[in-house]
Protein backbone atom coordinates (compact mmCIF):
# COMPACT_ATOMS: atom_id res chain seq x y z
CA UNK A 1 0.00 0.00 0.00
CA UNK A 2 2.96 2.49 1.04
CA UNK A 3 4.78 1.58 -2.23
CA UNK A 4 1.60 2.65 -4.48
CA UNK A 5 1.01 5.94 -2.37
CA UNK A 6 4.74 6.64 -3.17
CA UNK A 7 4.23 5.81 -6.66
CA UNK A 8 0.69 7.68 -7.16
CA UNK A 9 3.04 10.74 -5.45
CA UNK A 10 6.11 10.50 -7.07
CA UNK A 11 3.83 10.39 -10.73
CA UNK A 12 1.96 13.49 -9.42
CA UNK A 13 5.25 15.38 -8.72
CA UNK A 14 6.72 14.61 -11.99
CA UNK A 15 6.47 17.17 -14.98
CA UNK A 16 3.80 17.04 -17.60
CA UNK A 17 6.19 16.55 -20.39
CA UNK A 18 8.46 13.93 -18.72
CA UNK A 19 4.88 12.07 -18.49
CA UNK A 20 5.11 12.38 -22.18
CA UNK A 21 8.32 11.32 -22.84
CA UNK A 22 7.80 8.33 -20.89
CA UNK A 23 5.03 7.34 -23.03
CA UNK A 24 6.34 7.34 -26.14
CA UNK A 25 9.72 5.56 -24.80
CA UNK A 26 7.47 3.05 -23.49
CA UNK A 27 5.58 2.79 -26.32
CA UNK A 28 9.00 2.54 -28.64
CA UNK A 29 10.07 -0.49 -26.10
CA UNK A 30 6.84 -2.63 -26.10
CA UNK A 31 6.93 -2.26 -29.94
CA UNK A 32 4.36 -0.28 -30.10
CA UNK A 33 5.92 2.45 -32.14
CA UNK A 34 7.97 0.82 -34.26
CA UNK A 35 10.69 2.37 -36.02
CA UNK A 36 10.20 3.82 -39.07
CA UNK A 37 6.37 4.19 -37.87
CA UNK A 38 4.78 7.65 -36.71
CA UNK A 39 3.45 8.66 -33.41
CA UNK A 40 0.36 10.11 -32.23
CA UNK A 41 -0.24 13.89 -33.49
CA UNK A 42 0.63 16.83 -30.66
CA UNK A 43 -3.27 17.64 -30.83
CA UNK A 44 -4.01 14.39 -29.89
CA UNK A 45 -1.67 13.75 -27.01
CA UNK A 46 -2.17 16.88 -25.49
CA UNK A 47 -6.38 15.82 -25.21
CA UNK A 48 -4.89 12.64 -23.97
CA UNK A 49 -2.75 14.12 -21.27
CA UNK A 50 -5.00 16.95 -20.46
CA UNK A 51 -1.74 19.30 -21.14
CA UNK A 52 -1.02 22.22 -23.46
CA UNK A 53 0.12 21.62 -26.94
CA UNK A 54 3.38 23.45 -25.96
CA UNK A 55 4.18 20.48 -23.15
CA UNK A 56 3.46 18.24 -25.72
CA UNK A 57 5.99 19.91 -28.19
CA UNK A 58 9.13 19.71 -25.04
CA UNK A 59 8.70 16.45 -24.49
CA UNK A 60 8.72 15.89 -28.59
CA UNK A 61 12.04 18.25 -28.87
CA UNK A 62 13.21 16.59 -26.17
CA UNK A 63 13.15 13.00 -28.12
CA UNK A 64 14.14 14.14 -31.69
CA UNK A 65 17.13 15.69 -29.85
CA UNK A 66 18.05 12.98 -28.47
CA UNK A 67 17.93 10.89 -31.66
CA UNK A 68 14.75 8.86 -30.73
CA UNK A 69 12.01 10.88 -32.63
CA UNK A 70 12.51 12.45 -36.45
CA UNK A 71 10.44 15.32 -37.09
CA UNK A 72 9.32 16.54 -40.95
CA UNK A 73 7.41 19.67 -40.70
CA UNK A 74 4.14 19.46 -42.31
CA UNK A 75 4.43 15.60 -42.19
CA UNK A 76 4.65 14.48 -38.62
CA UNK A 77 6.83 12.61 -35.94
CA UNK A 78 8.31 9.01 -36.74
CA UNK A 79 10.43 6.59 -34.26
CA UNK A 80 13.63 6.89 -36.17
CA UNK A 81 15.42 3.52 -36.85
CA UNK A 82 17.36 2.31 -33.87
CA UNK A 83 21.17 2.41 -34.28
CA UNK A 84 23.14 1.05 -31.46
CA UNK A 85 25.47 3.44 -29.66
CA UNK A 86 28.99 2.38 -28.73
CA UNK A 87 31.96 3.48 -27.11
CA UNK A 88 34.63 4.37 -29.74
CA UNK A 89 37.70 3.77 -27.66
CA UNK A 90 36.51 1.12 -24.99
CA UNK A 91 36.01 -2.79 -25.55
CA UNK A 92 32.73 -3.55 -23.92
CA UNK A 93 30.52 -6.76 -24.00
CA UNK A 94 28.14 -6.19 -26.91
CA UNK A 95 25.77 -8.54 -24.64
CA UNK A 96 25.80 -6.32 -21.57
CA UNK A 97 25.63 -3.21 -23.77
CA UNK A 98 22.57 -4.30 -25.71
CA UNK A 99 21.40 -5.54 -22.41
CA UNK A 100 21.88 -2.32 -20.89
CA UNK A 101 19.42 -0.73 -22.93
CA UNK A 102 16.87 -3.17 -21.39
CA UNK A 103 17.05 -5.10 -24.72
CA UNK A 104 17.56 -8.51 -26.03
CA UNK A 105 20.72 -10.19 -27.14
CA UNK A 106 21.30 -12.80 -28.79
CA UNK A 107 24.11 -14.41 -31.38
CA UNK A 108 24.14 -16.93 -34.36
CA UNK A 109 27.09 -18.95 -34.60
CA UNK A 110 28.34 -19.01 -37.70
CA UNK A 111 31.75 -20.91 -37.67
CA UNK A 112 34.35 -22.30 -35.00
CA UNK A 113 37.32 -24.27 -35.63
CA UNK A 114 40.97 -24.42 -35.87
CA UNK A 115 42.62 -23.25 -39.27
CA UNK A 116 46.09 -22.35 -40.45
CA UNK A 117 46.75 -18.59 -40.36
CA UNK A 118 47.24 -16.93 -43.34
CA UNK A 119 49.86 -14.42 -44.21
CA UNK A 120 47.44 -11.79 -43.22
CA UNK A 121 46.03 -13.44 -40.01
CA UNK A 122 49.84 -14.61 -39.28
CA UNK A 123 50.97 -11.29 -39.80
CA UNK A 124 48.19 -9.55 -37.51
CA UNK A 125 48.74 -11.83 -34.61
CA UNK A 126 52.52 -12.27 -35.04
CA UNK A 127 52.85 -15.63 -35.56
CA UNK A 128 54.21 -18.27 -38.57
CA UNK A 129 52.01 -18.48 -41.69
CA UNK A 130 50.21 -22.09 -41.34
CA UNK A 131 50.03 -21.74 -37.15
CA UNK A 132 47.29 -23.17 -35.94
CA UNK A 133 45.19 -20.41 -34.99
CA UNK A 134 41.30 -20.36 -33.49
CA UNK A 135 38.73 -18.67 -35.95
CA UNK A 136 35.20 -17.73 -34.55
CA UNK A 137 32.40 -15.82 -36.71
CA UNK A 138 29.55 -14.62 -35.16
CA UNK A 139 26.26 -12.61 -35.60
CA UNK A 140 25.22 -10.27 -32.82
CA UNK A 141 21.67 -9.67 -32.64
CA UNK A 142 20.02 -6.95 -30.35
CA UNK A 143 15.99 -8.03 -30.68
CA UNK A 144 16.57 -10.45 -33.21
CA UNK A 145 18.14 -7.44 -35.54
CA UNK A 146 21.81 -8.34 -36.43
CA UNK A 147 24.13 -5.03 -34.99
CA UNK A 148 27.02 -6.56 -35.46
CA UNK A 149 29.45 -9.42 -37.75
CA UNK A 150 32.12 -10.79 -35.15
CA UNK A 151 34.85 -12.38 -37.11
CA UNK A 152 37.74 -13.20 -34.94
CA UNK A 153 40.74 -14.81 -34.43
CA UNK A 154 42.51 -15.91 -31.60
CA UNK A 155 46.32 -17.49 -30.57
CA UNK A 156 45.54 -20.71 -28.76
CA UNK A 157 48.62 -20.38 -26.72
CA UNK A 158 46.79 -17.70 -24.60
CA UNK A 159 43.28 -18.75 -24.36
CA UNK A 160 43.10 -22.70 -24.84
CA UNK A 161 39.77 -23.19 -24.26
CA UNK A 162 37.95 -21.08 -26.79
CA UNK A 163 36.55 -23.52 -28.96
CA UNK A 164 34.94 -25.10 -25.95
CA UNK A 165 33.17 -21.79 -25.01
CA UNK A 166 29.12 -21.59 -25.88
CA UNK A 167 29.17 -18.35 -27.52
CA UNK A 168 24.89 -18.70 -27.48
CA UNK A 169 25.23 -18.06 -23.82
CA UNK A 170 28.37 -16.08 -23.40
CA UNK A 171 30.72 -13.78 -25.84
CA UNK A 172 34.26 -14.03 -27.08
CA UNK A 173 34.65 -10.70 -25.06
CA UNK A 174 33.57 -11.96 -22.07
CA UNK A 175 35.89 -15.29 -21.92
CA UNK A 176 38.85 -13.51 -22.87
CA UNK A 177 38.31 -10.87 -20.50
CA UNK A 178 37.82 -13.88 -17.71
CA UNK A 179 41.04 -15.62 -18.95
CA UNK A 180 43.57 -13.02 -20.77
CA UNK A 181 43.04 -9.12 -19.26
CA UNK A 182 42.88 -6.92 -21.77
CA UNK A 183 46.42 -4.47 -21.43
CA UNK A 184 46.65 -3.23 -24.88
CA UNK A 185 44.15 -2.79 -27.25
CA UNK A 186 45.21 -1.66 -31.54
CA UNK A 187 42.06 -0.29 -33.35
CA UNK A 188 40.77 1.61 -36.59
CA UNK A 189 37.66 2.06 -38.47
CA UNK A 190 36.87 2.76 -41.68
CA UNK A 191 34.00 2.71 -44.03
CA UNK A 192 32.92 -0.49 -45.56
CA UNK A 193 31.02 -2.35 -48.51
CA UNK A 194 31.00 -5.61 -47.32
CA UNK A 195 31.18 -8.49 -49.42
CA UNK A 196 27.95 -10.79 -50.28
CA UNK A 197 28.59 -13.15 -47.25
CA UNK A 198 28.52 -10.83 -45.02
CA UNK A 199 25.50 -8.94 -46.06
CA UNK A 200 23.50 -12.27 -46.37
CA UNK A 201 24.61 -12.34 -42.38
CA UNK A 202 23.59 -9.16 -41.50
CA UNK A 203 20.73 -9.16 -43.27
CA UNK A 204 21.42 -5.83 -45.17
CA UNK A 205 21.16 -5.03 -49.08
CA UNK A 206 24.36 -4.80 -51.13
CA UNK A 207 24.68 -0.90 -51.22
CA UNK A 208 24.52 -0.40 -47.41
CA UNK A 209 27.29 0.73 -46.07
CA UNK A 210 28.80 -0.57 -42.81
CA UNK A 211 31.60 0.51 -40.30
CA UNK A 212 34.31 -1.80 -39.91
CA UNK A 213 36.57 -1.86 -36.47
CA UNK A 214 39.55 -3.69 -37.18
CA UNK A 215 41.27 -4.57 -33.28
CA UNK A 216 43.69 -6.24 -31.92
CA UNK A 217 44.02 -7.25 -28.21
CA UNK A 218 46.88 -7.70 -25.82
CA UNK A 219 47.13 -9.20 -22.85
CA UNK A 220 49.94 -7.87 -20.77
CA UNK A 221 53.08 -8.84 -23.95
CA UNK A 222 50.63 -11.25 -25.45
CA UNK A 223 49.43 -10.85 -28.51
CA UNK A 224 45.57 -12.59 -27.76
CA UNK A 225 43.05 -11.73 -30.39
CA UNK A 226 42.63 -9.77 -33.92
CA UNK A 227 38.89 -9.09 -34.63
CA UNK A 228 36.94 -7.94 -37.86
CA UNK A 229 33.26 -6.35 -36.18
CA UNK A 230 30.93 -5.13 -39.13
CA UNK A 231 28.20 -3.02 -38.12
CA UNK A 232 25.24 -1.59 -40.84
CA UNK A 233 25.82 1.46 -40.69
CA UNK A 234 21.95 2.32 -40.30
CA UNK A 235 22.12 0.38 -37.28
CA UNK A 236 25.11 1.00 -35.50
CA UNK A 237 26.90 4.09 -34.68
CA UNK A 238 30.28 4.45 -32.72
CA UNK A 239 31.24 7.79 -29.92
CA UNK A 240 33.72 9.20 -28.47
CA UNK A 241 34.12 10.92 -25.21
CA UNK A 242 37.29 12.41 -23.96
CA UNK A 243 38.61 14.42 -20.89
CA UNK A 244 40.93 17.00 -21.75
CA UNK A 245 43.05 18.51 -18.70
Amino acid sequence: MEDSILAIDKEARQPRYQRIKDYILDGISKQEFKPGCKIPPELELAKLFGVSRMTVNKAIRDLAEAGILLRFAGDGTYVAERKTDAPLLDVNNIAQEIEARSHMHSTAVQLLCTEAASEEIALRLGMHVGATVFHSLLVHLEDGLPVQLEDRFVNPAWAPGYLDQDFTRITPNYYLMQNCPLTDIEHSVEAIIPCEQEQDMLGITKDEPCLLVQRRTWSHKNLVSFARLVHPGSRYKLRSQTRVG
